[in-house]
């Protein structure tokens, strides 16, 4: 049994203690084994998570999601330490310096630099192109072109007028098509699709992740009324045909609108 003594209420420190006894030798044996890359995805979806809880503005979840953030930094902060490599406190330190350095109109000196100039010499960033490649690659894909296409109109590269990015979307479309029927680069051309209509949603002011989730709801609003339809007639989705289905889903999208859903 670990001493240790239970509280009413715990602070940041205990937060910290609690970790490194699960980690000690007389603590959990799963989190004693665990790596940086074994709780990865741990580390993303608790992230996900409380950005889910942030959407929908409830305070008690976000409470308990940001904490289950917060013990992933502890965790991996805690592996470090063990290796010799660093500390939470050094992490603490490195944080407060680079916000310090990138506000020198709060912290001083007075400077005509922006936020993104700082973070450029922090980082010894020299050209553009530098900073597109320090875009993490690790981001979703649509969430990093979305990064790399507002850095590359920071360079002055972007289409002057929405009519040319939409021409490029159209070209980029008519490749996919060919490559379709070639079957032969579909994933490259797919590729360029996409991030042609992020270039798209840039140039219109449109947060393409977001136009992406609700496109999603607005599938599962569709996909739940052809469903309901289905039903209502005896039968499953998969006993009709494409042309019967591409109805059913025409019937919902009518539907949903006249029911005042004008998103869907």
């Amino acid at each position: 049994m670990i001493d240790f003594t239970k509280k009413s209420r715990y602070s940041f420190d205990d937060f910290v203690e609690v970790v490194r006894l699960l980690r000690s030798p007389e603590g959990c044996p799963w989190d004693r084994v665990q790596t940086h890359q074994s709780i990865r995805r741990n580390f993303l979806e608790e992230v996900y998570e409380c950005c889910e809880a942030l959407d929908t503005d409830d305070a008690a979840l976000m409470q308990e999601e940001l904490g289950d953030v917060l013990m992933q930094v502890i965790f991996h902060a805690g592996i470090e330490e063990d290796r010799g490599r660093f500390s939470l406190d050094d992490v603490c330190d490195g944080a407060v310096k680079k916000l310090v350095f990138r506000h020198p109109n709060v912290f001083g000196p007075e400077t005509e630099q922006t936020w993104d100039d700082m973070k450029a010499l922090e980082k010894g960033q020299k050209t553009y192109a530098s900073t597109l490649d320090a875009v993490a690659r690790s981001l979703p894909a649509l969430w990093r072109a979305e990064k790399l296409e507002k850095k590359a109109e920071k360079a002055g590269f972007r289409w002057p007028q929405d009519a040319l990015a939409l021409e490029k979307l159209q070209e980029e479309v008519k490749e996919l098509s060919q490559a379709v029927e070639d079957q032969s680069n579909v994933e490259e051309e797919l590729g360029d699709v996409l991030f042609s209509a992020v270039c798209v949603a840039a140039r219109t002011g449109v947060d393409p992740e977001m136009a992406l989730h609700g496109a999603c709801e607005k599938f599962i609003a569709r996909f739940a009324a052809m469903e309901q339809a289905a039903d209502a007639q005896g039968r499953s989705l998969d006993a009709y045909s494409p042309a019967e289905q591409l109805a059913l889903w025409q019937d919902a999208k009518h539907k949903l609108r006249d029911l005042g859903q004008t998103d869907y």
